[in-house]
C-alpha cells in the first residue's frame, strides 16, 4: 500500500504537543513511519516536499524530514501531469501548495494521503481519486479493518 504524507503531518511531531489532538497525531504519524519502516507500507514522497522542506529554516526540522526521501519507494516530479491534476484540485479551493502535494499523490498511484491540515481535510472529503485523512483516522481506519483498497 502506499501513502503520501504532506509537510505538515511530517512537521506534526516538531509541534507544541500540549494539545491532545497534536500528540495524538503525532504518536498515529510515528506509528505510521514504523509501519513504513518495516515494509508494511510504502512511502511516497515528491518534488513538492523537497520544496517545502528547503524553505524550513529550522535545521534539525529539515534534516529529519529530509532523511524520509531516502526511504521513499516513489519520488514524484513536478511535470505538466502533476501540475494539471494541481489545477484541478485548486478549482475547489484547496490552496495551490497542497494542491501540488495531493496531485502529486494522485499521480503516485498512493492509496492514501496523510495530512493535520483541517482545511485540506475538509475540502478533499468528496474527492473520490485518493483518501485524504488525518494519521489518526488512517490507524482507525486501516487497523480497525475498514480499509477498502
Amino acid at each position: 500500500m502506499l501513502v503520501y504524507l504532506d509537510m505538515c503531518c511530517f512537521n506534526r511531531p516538531f509541534d507544541d504537543q500540549g494539545q491532545l489532538l497534536v500528540r495524538l497525531q503525532t504518536e498515529a504519524k510515528l506509528h505510521v513511519q514504523k509501519l513504513i519502516l518495516d515494509g508494511q507500507y510504502k512511502l511516497v514522497w515528491s518534488a513538492v516536499l523537497d520544496l517545502e522542506n528547503a524553505a524550513n529554516p529550522d535545521v534539525r526540522r529539515r534534516q529529519a524530514i529530509a532523511e524520509w526521501r531516502f526511504l521513499a519507494s516513489m519520488d514524484v516530479d513536478i511535470g505538466a501531469s502533476v501540475e494539471d491534476l494541481a489545477d484541478e484540485v485548486a478549482q475547489t479551493g484547496v490552496k495551490p501548495m497542497d494542491a501540488l502535494h495531493v496531485a502529486s499523490a494522485i499521480f503516485s498511484g498512493a492509496d492514501w494521503m496523510l495530512t493535520t491540515d483541517r482545511a485540506l481535510l475538509r475540502k478533499m472529503q468528496a474527492d473520490t481519486r485518493i483518501r485524504v485523512v488525518d494519521p489518526v483516522d488512517f490507524i482507525r481506519q486501516i487497523e480497525g479493518g475498514h480499509d477498502e483498497t
